[in-house]
């Protein structure tokens, strides 16, 4: 189904333990949401046999998040950024920041008037861009977009896997409310446990 919406824009900040497995912070509001595009790249590899494809793959390799938001904020810039906030409260931004990757979570409305929710488990930003204008005739509104790499989690899941994200429509009827009424209180984990009846 078509979506008509976004909002509910958030980040939570990962920890990694010594094997690289992660652990999510609690969700922060990132900024309001005003664009998400999301595109994935795949690793993809055909196996030839008796003059044709015999078996072909395609498996998940990174993706690219562009956000355009109202503001960003100093609090996120520090966390998606890795820029640093100074003893006057300016943000410095420098040439060896790396920042570190975070989870984001963000929902889409859609025509039914329900929703579509999403995590991705690990994106790790860049700088975010900025487009300024002198004031005309005309008042044009000018926000930042802040790009990210999209990439699979070092923690595997229930199925042994290394998920990148995770989606649910709150109208699909398996879908518990739980589940979502939860959705921003912690990074969602997935479950492969099945209840008994």
């Amino acid at each position: 189904m078509a979506t008509i919406g976004l909002d509910k824009l958030f980040y939570a900040p990962i920890t990694e333990d010594e094997n690289g497995d992660e652990t999510y912070g609690s969700p922060v509001m990132l900024a309001k949401a005003m664009t998400a595009e999301l595109s994935v790249e795949l690793n993809e590899a055909t196996l030839y046999a008796d003059d044709g494809a015999a078996e072909i793959v395609k498996e998940f390799k990174s993706g690219t998040l562009s956000l355009g938001v109202d503001d960003i904020g100093v609090t996120s810039a520090e966390a998606l950024t890795g820029a640093k906030v100074d003893a006057n409260g300016v943000l410095i931004s420098a040439g060896e920041n790396d920042a570190a990757p975070v989870a984001v979570g963000f929902r889409a409305k859609k025509s039914n008037g329900t929703y579509r929710y999403f995590w991705l488990y690990r994106v790790k930003f860049g700088i975010p861009g900025t487009n300024l204008a002198t004031k005309g005739d005309s008042i044009t509104f000018s926000t930042p977009t802040i790009e990210g790499t999209i990439l699979r989690r070092n923690k595997v899941d229930g199925k042994n896997e290394h998920p990148w994200k995770a989606e649910v429509n709150e109208d699909d009827p398996a879908v518990k409310a739980s589940t979502i009424s939860g959705w921003y209180t912690t990074v969602y984990e997935p479950n492969y446990e099945t209840e008994a009846a």
